[in-house]
């Protein structure tokens, strides 16, 4: 009787690696928690950069940050259980606030105020739904070559954002310093360690391990910061509206733009959540709604004063290291994320994270998405014709972003979109490429063909 019965538990907990299976709740929390630890600072860190762009004071900072951590709860949720069956993707999705407008949102709210950047926000998410839902009219333009050119980008472009919080915070008077280091290696040799040596589904739990331990560590070497949870409350609402919303034509244009961009992003990180833990291609009413999933819930974010959500890519390299796909197990994730807008106190808590900690952490999720796009470029083939695509597409993407003096010459909207912005600039030339090269670039020349005869 027991030999069965913890075979029978054994099988439940083993349902981490399907979509639908049934997972104990007291199995299922620890993986949802190691999700919403390994994007935490990213899904605030937008707010707080915009909100120093806007003059926003700390009273409403901390209310946009209590609001980011609802939004992206909810978000998640509608990813992993559609609404109506075409909003969210029934994917394992994490969706989290956006860095990709940080550019173009600080410069809208230093012109025109915060509440531009809202009126902006909810026309452009709109449309962005809206392009979701008819997906599958526009939808085949992205080939699968496309797709794994913007997935590697993706992969690339965040290696940058793992050094940073190695480092210790991009901008941090203690940049690079021996504390951090330390930190930071601790915790991914932690990481790996836990990962090579736990049995079973426990090696999972790598990315929490060492967070745990990493954390630990920072607050023995007093490098947490628990000040911020003096005079925090308890419980508290999200307020609707905080700011008036203003609806500037030229703020609106800008920001539709970027919405474009992230709807790119959102197709090559479906891709590869698809792909990496799941196994197979992304289906087009997977890839639909989750760019309506994208567009509708930054809309709805906007009514709560905050920036538009995305689908975040560490969450996907996650994913693809963990092979944790469950969504009752990602579910409890997005759970602990609207507790922690409704209870400050534990969002703030989760804030002392000190970033060396969780750079430990991610720099090897983020090496798993690159990974993972290469493998998507291999599945696809290494025809001349793809070759050209990929090769060229991610030297102009990767190469000329590093150069932003490159794009002086074009209006100041082109280099806010692309100047910095590798994906975008990927996505362009990748899709460019994928419509003007011929199809079978191999085929014999016809005088090639005459000579051989």
């Amino acid at each position: 009787m027991h030999a069965t019965k913890t075979s029978t538990e054994s099988a439940s907990v083993n349902h981490i690696y399907t979509l639908d299976g049934k997972v104990p709740l007291l199995n299922a929390i620890p993986f949802g928690l190691q999700h919403i630890l390994a994007m935490f600072v990213s899904n605030i860190a937008p707010i707080l950069i915009v909100g120093g762009a806007c003059g926003l004071d700390s009273k409403e900072t901390a209310l946009l940050i209590q609001s980011a951590m609802l939004i992206a709860g909810i978000g998640t949720l509608v990813q992993l259980f559609p609404l109506f069956g075409k909003i969210g993707s029934g994917l394992p999705i994490v969706m989290g606030i956006s860095f990709t407008f940080v550019s173009i949102l600080s410069f809208v709210g230093a012109q025109y105020g915060y509440g531009a950047i809202m009126g902006a926000v909810l026309i452009g998410g709109m449309i962005e739904g809206v392009l979701g839902l008819f997906a599958k009219y526009w939808i085949k333009l992205i080939s699968p070559i496309v797709s794994a050119s913007v997935v590697t980008a993706i992969g690339f472009s965040l290696l940058s954002v793992g050094a940073n919080s190695f480092g210790g915070g991009a901008g941090s008077e203690n940049f690079g310093s021996a504390e951090n280091w330390i930190l930071g290696v601790v915790t991914l040799v932690c990481c790996i360690l836990f990962h090579v040596f736990a049995k079973s589904f426990w090696k999972q739990l790598s990315v929490l391990f060492g967070l745990i331990v990493g954390y630990i560590l920072a607050v023995c070497m007093h490098m947490v910061d628990f000040s911020s949870l003096a005079g925090t409350s308890l419980i508290a609402i999200p307020q609707l509206m905080p700011f008036r919303m203003e609806f500037r034509p030229d703020a609106i244009v800008s920001v539709v733009l970027i919405f474009l961009v992230s709807a790119t992003e959102t197709i090559g990180d479906t891709s590869a959540l698809a792909a990496s833990g799941l196994g197979r291609d992304v289906t087009e009413k997977e890839t639909s709604g989750s760019i309506a999933c994208d567009g509708f819930i930054s809309s709805l974010s906007s009514v709560f004063g905050c920036l538009p959500i995305t689908s975040f890519s560490q969450n996907v390299g996650l994913v693809a290291m963990t092979k944790v796909v469950n969504r009752f197990t990602i579910a409890t994730g997005a759970v602990i994320m609207i507790l922690a807008g409704v209870f400050p106190m534990f969002g703030a808590l989760l804030a002392t994270l000190p970033d060396a900690v969780l750079g430990g952490c991610t720099i090897m999720m983020f090496g798993t998405i690159v990974v993972s796009g290469l493998q998507m470029i291999s599945k696809c083939g290494f025809s001349q014709r793809n070759t050209v695509i990929a090769a060229l597409s991610l030297s102009i993407g990767l190469g000329f972003t590093q150069c932003a003096d490159l794009f002086a010459i074009f209006p100041q909207m082109v280099q806010t979109v692309f100047a910095q912005n590798c994906v975008a600039v990927v996505f362009v030339v990748a899709i460019v490429l994928n419509l003007i090269l011929p199809q079978n670039m191999e085929a014999e020349h016809p005088a090639q063909s005459e000579n051989a005869k």
